[in-house]
């Protein structure tokens, strides 16, 4: 059996040592240190030196294949799945499409690196923290973050730019919320999204959001915007008792772009995947198969404290908590009439 260089050089200077060990210039417990291992281990090589001499001190591992070794038509076929059906797909999403549909066994781990060395995964550096995140709310349901991104998510119909609106829960953090609608945020789909989350879990506390239009008026992009003037949504806030907070950067609303980011990048290949062309279809994708694996990515680490329930804001009946279908939904405004010249 061929050995590499580096095996015969290791056992020549541990049969240097055993010598002098043997020869009373060192003993045991100095030859285990210059060795780097314990002295039990080098007493072991002296029953095999023995009656084997140089051929006692080689790794009898070298040359033999792991017992644990995946055979070559399964790393062939996972190369083939990615390369003809997967293609664009991250190591972590294809690994869990993998063992869900294809009943892969091997760790993630070792699908990654497969893929790595045939080609088809770059290999990335681990990015260091930029900025120290917020601690979360302890309550869930005490802040909910509402949050929307335009993209191109039907990759079948690369014309169109659809909208993803997704309210995540703080503290959990959880998606309360999550679909497509054309086009850009616009009021009216904020207000749906908004009474779909609080018929389903009730109120929370307070509500972040962005300075879009729909939620506070930003005439520009520079100055605050003005909290005085309310939009409907700000209205409707205010009349549910709903705290409503405003960030001023991406950063500030990081789990909510937490979420964003992959669903824009799952979301889209498994949409193609799936043969998916219309917004409708996309949000039964969303609702059924996709959360799962999505919601148990977006786990939150172990925290200094559990989070619990806000008793306060339990969910209340229907007719309580928001107008019924086809009622007054005219926005309420205080507003005052100046005098104006009249004809006589």
């Amino acid at each position: 059996m061929l050995y590499p260089p580096a095996a015969l050089e290791r056992a020549m200077t541990i049969r240097e040592v055993m010598l002098r060990a043997m020869s009373g210039a060192i003993n045991w417990r100095q030859a285990a240190e210059i060795i780097g291992c314990t002295d039990r281990t080098v007493r072991r090589w002296r029953a095999r030196y023995e009656p084997a001499g140089d051929d006692g001190l080689l790794d009898r591992r070298r040359g033999r294949p792991a017992p644990r070794k995946a055979p070559c038509a399964e790393v062939q076929r996972i190369w083939r799945l990615y390369r003809e059906r997967y293609a664009g797909f991250n190591g972590r999403h294809f690994y869990q499409i993998a063992q869900r549909d294809h009943r892969v066994q091997r760790s993630y781990t070792y699908v990654k690196t497969a893929l790595q060395h045939a080609g088809r995964l770059p290999r990335h550096r681990p990015r260091g923290r930029h900025r120290r995140r917020r601690e979360p709310r302890p309550c869930v349901g005490e802040l909910l973050q509402l949050d929307g991104r335009r993209h191109p998510w039907l990759a079948l119909v690369p014309d169109a730019r659809q909208t993803v609106l997704a309210v995540v829960d703080d503290a959990t953090p959880q998606r309360r919320y999550a679909g497509l609608i054309e086009g850009g945020e616009r009021t009216v789909a904020s207000m749906q999204v908004l009474r779909h989350v609080l018929e389903t879990h009730g109120i929370p506390g307070a509500l972040y959001t962005d300075r879009a239009h729909g939620a506070v008026p930003t005439p520009t992009s520079g100055p605050a915007p003005d909290r005085c003037k309310l939009t409907p949504l700000g209205r409707a806030l205010r009349q549910l008792g709903i705290a409503h907070i405003v960030s001023f950067s991406p950063q500030a609303r990081g789990r909510s772009e937490r979420v964003n980011r992959p669903l824009q990048d799952r979301l889209v290949h498994e949409l193609r995947v799936a043969g998916i062309r219309t917004v409708a279809a996309a949000n039964r994708y969303l609702a059924q198969a996709f959360p799962a694996d999505v919601q148990r990515d977006l786990r939150s680490a172990p925290r200094r404290f559990p989070f619990r329930v806000c008793p306060a804001r339990a969910p209340r009946p229907r007719s309580d908590s928001l107008p019924r279908r086809g009622a007054d939904r005219r926005p309420r405004q205080h507003r005052s009439v100046g005098r104006a010249p009249s004809a006589a």
